[in-house]
């Protein structure tokens, strides 16, 4: 015990010599937005900066910022770590209440700053491992709270197809029998396929049905930042799989993203998009996290480049091969930002401007001054694709002096009335984003 005690104080100690010493972002969120992105030259650290705000609760009545033509309410609280959305064809929305496993060892000094200081975010709490329902009452905005699905394995992805709800674990997708109109689901859950689970660095498994419902598509983030674990445990990471429904038998759909988080169809084309989480140390302004198109057989550039042929020289051994073939993605969104929700819609009930392309909800940074993220932003697209900057949709997450950290965005959908519904995972809450006097 004492030598953990000591071991607490002392990353305490360094946290805070490192957040004095932070090497502060030259360039903003424009700069490193977009199509073609400004990439500054990498820094090396022999610990990385780090500023992350100290968790403070939501006040009565306090609520996020919205965009000018749009309010706020709160649908659900108290829930334990929600983070991911799924809206049934009854109009229910089921909530994923998980957080990470802990089966990461803590090998390095790094490690160990790393968990202590993002403890203190809140954004460590531990999840419910399970899913509650929230359905709206008749004539009115409140919301009842079910228990749906208990004892899960740090559940991420849902998905129905049929009579039959689909939902990621961390180390597995398994099934459920659904009957519409039903609170709880008290049938013991079937495995359908394992998913690659060996430490679990990002642990999150996105899930995506294709529109014929015979495919699953599976996002997995690698099990590293730049393959310092090794590569045995890299095995079939750093992906987006796809799984046969009929057998369950998957294969590698693209690869080289480090950690796909958001998985949506893009409506006008039919092709996949995703977000993901690009890699760390390297300096507050790189490396950007992204959006982009996900196609059959690509390479993202995870370890061994980003954004295209930009070499990683800490990855060992180097693989020039491997740089010629990754495909620089589609749009950045800043670097840092970690997104961990995507929805791309083509309709809603907010205002015009926001009518085709892609919410994304930035879980925020944790090593780059000044903060980063912690917003709900929207990208707009033409013709399929991303154009402009993204907008600020939701923000107030943090204090304006940065100190302190009232939630955190997550899962997003839209509610059978076009409402944007987000999940906020830091301040166990579930907002709804409507246009201004609806």
């Amino acid at each position: 015990m004492n030598k953990l005690i000591r071991h607490g104080a002392l990353a305490f100690a360094l946290a805070g010599i490192l957040t004095g010493c932070n090497q502060k972002a030259s360039m903003n969120s424009a700069q490193q937005s977009g199509s073609d992105p400004t990439l500054p030259q990498p820094r090396r650290f022999l610990t990385p900066p780090m500023q992350v705000p100290e968790k403070a609760n939501w006040k009565p009545g306090q609520t996020p910022k919205v965009a000018a033509g749009l309010q706020i309410e709160k649908i659900a609280s108290g829930l334990k770590h929600p983070r991911q959305l799924y809206v049934l064809p009854n109009d229910d929305i089921l909530v994923v209440e998980a957080n990470s496993p802990e089966t990461e060892p803590v090998t390095t000094p790094k490690q160990l700053i790393a968990g202590l200081v993002t403890a203190r975010s809140g954004k460590s709490a531990a999840g419910g491992n399970q899913i509650t329902l929230l359905r709206k009452k008749n004539g009115g905005g409140e919301w009842e709270k079910h228990v749906f699905i208990q004892n899960l394995n740090s559940p991420f992805g849902v998905q129905l197809i049929g009579d039959t709800l689909y939902v990621a674990n961390t180390d597995g997708i398994v099934k459920f029998p659904y009957v519409a109109g039903e609170t709880q689901i008290n049938a013991p859950s079937a495995p359908f396929t394992d998913l690659p689970s060996t430490i679990n660095h990002h642990w999150t498994k996105p899930l995506l049905a294709s529109a014929d419902g015979k495919k699953l598509y599976v996002g997995v983030g690698s099990n590293s930042n730049i393959t310092e674990n090794g590569l045995d445990v890299e095995y079939r990471r750093a992906d987006v799989l796809e799984v046969d429904v009929a057998t369950g038998a998957s294969r590698i759909y693209a690869s080289g993203l480090r950690n796909p988080t958001g998985l949506q169809w893009e409506p006008s084309t039919g092709k996949l998009w995703a977000v993901a989480n690009e890699r760390d140390e390297i300096g507050a302004d790189l490396v950007p996290d992204y959006l982009t198109s996900v196609q059959d057989g690509a390479f993202y550039g995870w370890p061994y480049s980003y954004y295209g042929q930009h070499v990683d020289t800490r990855v060992m051994p180097q693989r020039p091969d491997m740089v010629a073939k990754a495909i620089k993605p589609d749009y950045a969104i800043g670097s840092h930002v970690a997104p961990l929700g995507l929805l791309i819609s083509a309709d809603n009930a907010l205002p015009a401007q926001y009518h085709t392309g892609a919410f994304i909800s930035e879980h925020g940074s944790w090593n780059r001054t000044p903060l980063n993220g912690y917003a709900v932003v929207f990208v707009a697209f033409q013709q399929g694709k991303p154009v402009g900057i993204p907008q600020t949709v939701v923000n107030g997450f943090y204090s304006d002096d940065e100190k302190q950290l009232f939630g955190a965005p997550v899962g997003l959908v839209l509610d059978k009335e076009g409402a944007l519904v987000v999940a906020d995972d830091v301040g166990d809450s579930v907002w709804r984003v409507t246009a201004s006097g609806h």
